[in-house]
């Protein structure tokens, strides 16, 4: 696949890492903040339960495509660190066909939910902030992943199929003598 493409791919990956950075930082001022607000003003931050939680959730969805994009990820490696290389990148192929599958069908299933909260005008019981957004940001993600699944899925299949010319015109040739 071309240089460009890998190039803004692994750029919208990282940009979003740092956001799920910001995201990390965030809760934890967040909770520090509520903690002296409490300790020593007697007045907690309202929600600060919820703005966790959102925060969190946001920050995990960020960091998702850049942890896959550069392999921060439990592994099977293992079972098949022993078998040979194109069976490695055969399973490979059916792992990563199988992820994009799943998470095309969650990204699908998100922003379903995120139009469902925006309709009935869902929002957190205590600081009554709107879900749909953080819903939506997830859904962003989710795409990114399943591009960069997507990304990951043709190369390896541009690898196996190389190797296979390789190896058919080797065999032609042999074949030829």
């Amino acid at each position: 696949m071309s240089k460009s493409i890998s190039n803004i791919i692994k750029k919208v990956t990282l940009f979003t890492d740092r956001l799920a950075g910001v995201c990390f930082f965030s809760v934890m001022i967040l909770v520090l903040a509520n903690i002296i607000m409490r300790n020593v003003f007697k007045m907690p931050i309202m929600g600060t339960v919820e703005i966790v939680g959102l925060l969190i959730a946001t920050g995990l969805g960020f960091a998702l495509s850049n942890c896959e994009m550069i392999n921060f990820n439990v592994g099977m490696d293992v079972v098949t660190e022993k078998l040979p290389q194109k069976a490695q990148k055969l399973i490979r192929i059916v792992t990563y066909s199988i992820s994009l599958s799943f998470w095309a069908i969650v990204v699908w299933r998100v922003f379903i939910f995120a139009n469902t909260a925006y309709s009935n005008g869902r929002v957190t019981s205590t600081a009554s902030i709107p879900v749909y957004p953080f819903i939506i940001i997830l859904g962003f993600n989710l795409v990114c992943l399943c591009v960069v699944l997507a990304y990951k899925l043709v190369n390896t299949v541009a690898d196996v199929s190389a190797e296979l010319r390789k190896t058919s015109v080797r065999g032609g040739r042999e074949a030829g003598k």
